[in-house]
């Protein structure tokens, strides 16, 4: 289906796609959410060609950039004319329709260039011209944040697990890792103790906590009086001693947030409330803003009822002030084919959230130096079950269960040493669900001959 677009669009890391799984801790199998599409955007294909035109004629390296913006545009005088300087007698190219791109390196410089729709011409021009997108004011009446300590300390590692037994505390500890997350989700009504048998036994098996904390959006009908509820709530399962809490899960989509509603503004209501709630019962819980599912499945106008790109709905979020509001940075990585140094070719394009160092930037760059937290990272591999990969998830196909536990390896290594990242929560350790249409177990690090090939890598490079 067709989503509604926008002429104008500003996008962070300038990239779309990749997408998440919602996770599930149920005892018995349940499908996981499939990851949002990613389509075959034309605004992509032009960004790309203005991208390769100012590399080319200016000799800078734009493979991650801080930002870029664009708009439709009708050039009376032709391509050239207000862009490029043009000898005596050039009038230009008589081209008069396409996009006008700008693009904001690492460095800070900013660059613009035209393409017309058919990518046959570009012009890359003298002057820059910066177009930034309304800064959103939804959520200019926040509370003033509860001091409380950040995320202060050295890169740890962790897992998702669906049953913390005596084989998986094994798999971790030889993996590793420090950190264990699992998901609870709150109903109205709800008592934080819900969650005290989770903390105890992490602690018990001398593991920190994560907890993925997400509500009901069906109940979210009186936005402030249910955001003061889940606070609370929260609040109460940091005073049972969780280590970090993850607020929400995906609020930029609407399959985790009511339609109609999804902006990275109203979120920061919900986690200023949130932050200051936690901080006031346990100011060393870590609050960690809830990942986005990252996708560009609202292409060109950015949002739309059923969600909002994951770039523009962290701008969104910066700009209404949520960096005062997190210690980390929630991300998802989860779409990977390729090894986590690469930054180039993979066989299904070019987006930059393909890749972990561009996907680490995209959501390190908006928030002022505030580390990330990977709450969800993992590779497919289907080797060892009998049930192919679905056609859904066919972009994995070619992933072994050798590449799985390298890559995963790497991850770690460029994670730690990019000294932006917290914690890199591993998705995941022992589910073993896999079905016809969502493979969640060919995540997994315990493979279904009873391997970890993963925990000894993992192992290699943390220990």
């Amino acid at each position: 289906m067709r989503r509604s677009m926008k002429l104008v669009w500003s996008s962070l890391m300038g990239v779309l796609v990749l997408a998440s799984l919602s996770l599930t801790l149920s005892p018995v199998p349940a499908l996981a959410q499939q990851p949002t599409s990613t389509p075959t955007d034309p605004i992509w294909l032009g960004f790309s060609t203005a991208r390769d035109a100012i590399e080319e004629d200016r000799s800078v390296d734009l493979t991650l950039i801080q930002s870029y913006s664009f708009e439709q545009a009708e050039w009376k005088q032709g391509i050239d004319d207000g862009c490029r300087t043009l000898e005596e007698g050039d009038f230009g190219r008589r081209v008069w329709f396409g996009w006008n791109f700008s693009i904001t390196s690492l460095r800070g410089e900013t660059f613009q260039a035209r393409v017309s729709f058919d990518l046959k011409d570009v012009a890359v021009c003298d002057q820059v011209i910066s177009s930034a997108p309304a800064a959103d004011t939804s959520s200019s009446a926040l509370p003033a944040p509860v001091s409380g300590s950040a995320a202060v300390g050295g890169f740890e590692l962790g897992g998702h697990v669906l049953q913390l037994n005596s084989n998986t505390v094994s798999l971790m500890n030889r993996a590793g890792m420090t950190w264990v997350k699992k998901q609870v989700e709150y109903k109205l009504g709800d008592d934080p103790s819900k969650a005290a048998g989770t903390i105890n036994e992490a602690k018990a098996n001398g593991f920190k906590i994560l907890l993925g904390i997400k509500g009901d959006k069906a109940q979210m009908g009186n936005f402030d009086s249910y955001i003061g509820s889940f606070a609370d709530f929260l609040g109460g399962v940091a005073a049972l001693g969780a280590d970090a809490i993850e607020v929400w899960n995906e609020p930029n989509i609407d399959r985790e947030w009511p339609a109609g509603s999804i902006n990275g503004g109203s979120y920061t209501q919900m986690l200023a409330r949130a932050f200051n709630a936690i901080k006031s019962r346990n100011a060393n819980t870590l609050v960690v803003s809830g990942a986005p599912a990252p996708t560009g499945f609202f292409g060109a106008a950015g949002c739309a009822a059923g969600g909002c790109n994951d770039d523009v709905f962290m701008q969104q979020m910066a700009q209404a002030g949520a960096a005062q509001y997190l210690d980390c940075v929630g991300l998802h990585y989860n779409e990977g084919i390729v090894p986590p140094t690469q930054n180039s070719a993979d066989p299904r394009g070019e987006y930059p959230s393909y890749y972990f160092s561009s996907m680490l930037a995209r959501g390190y760059n908006p928030f002022g130096g505030k580390p990330v937290c990977f709450s969800e990272l993992g590779y497919l591999s289907g080797d060892g079950f009998s049930t192919a990969i679905p056609a859904s998830f066919g972009w994995a196909a070619n992933t072994s269960v050798q590449e799985h536990a390298a890559w995963l390896a790497g991850a770690a290594t460029a994670a730690a040493q990019s000294g932006h990242v917290r914690l890199m929560i591993v998705w995941n350790v022992d589910f073993p669900f896999y079905t016809a249409t969502d493979p969640m177990g060919g995540y997994a690090m315990f493979r279904p001959d009873g391997t970890c090939p993963a925990c000894d890598t993992l192992g290699a490079v943390m220990k």
